[in-house]
């Protein structure tokens, strides 16, 4: 089984990808594990520490080919205000209550949850089921992927 020696944030591009392996919101929040990849092959996965990734952002296996990691669909609820403010006045309510959140121009995509779609719908949110992948806006106090990958160029 193939090592993953260290990763490349999706921002830093990466060339040509040897394979994808799809993965939820929560199943992003890795360390060590051992990834079934989408032509079934299989990878081990061991950081030093761990790192929440975002779909595009590459693994960087021992040979130095590329897994791409893939937002895997999910079960959502998708959010439409009335107008701008009152979008903004409901991605703080959420926020409020420190759920992830996927915050778009014109909706606000959350993990379902029955009683955050009633605390929605009582705030005049139109809120309906959707399957897609979800990406949420990282929170305040997360530094993005700091300088744990090691991939062929040096920080000045």
């Amino acid at each position: 089984m193939q090592r993953v020696t260290s990763f490349i944030p999706a921002s830093e591009g990466g060339g040509a990808v040897a394979g994808r392996v799809e993965l939820t919101h929560d199943g992003r929040h890795l360390r060590r594990k051992a990834l079934k990849l989408e032509d079934g092959s299989s990878v081990m996965l061991d950081l030093k520490e761990a790192v929440l990734f975002a779909t595009g952002d590459r693994l960087v296996l021992e040979d130095g080919r590329t897994i791409e990691i893939v937002a895997a669909p999910e079960e959502l609820y998708e959010i439409h205000a009335h107008g701008r403010l009152h979008l903004i006045e409901l991605a703080w309510h959420l926020g409020n209550r420190h759920l992830p959140a996927q915050i778009e121009e014109g909706r606000i995509l959350i993990l379902r949850d029955h009683v955050i779609r009633q605390m929605l719908e009582g705030l005049g949110a139109h809120v309906h089921e959707v399957v897609e992948p979800f990406q949420p806006v990282r929170g305040a106090y997360h530094s993005g992927h700091g300088d744990h990958h090691h991939h062929g160029h040096h920080h000045d």
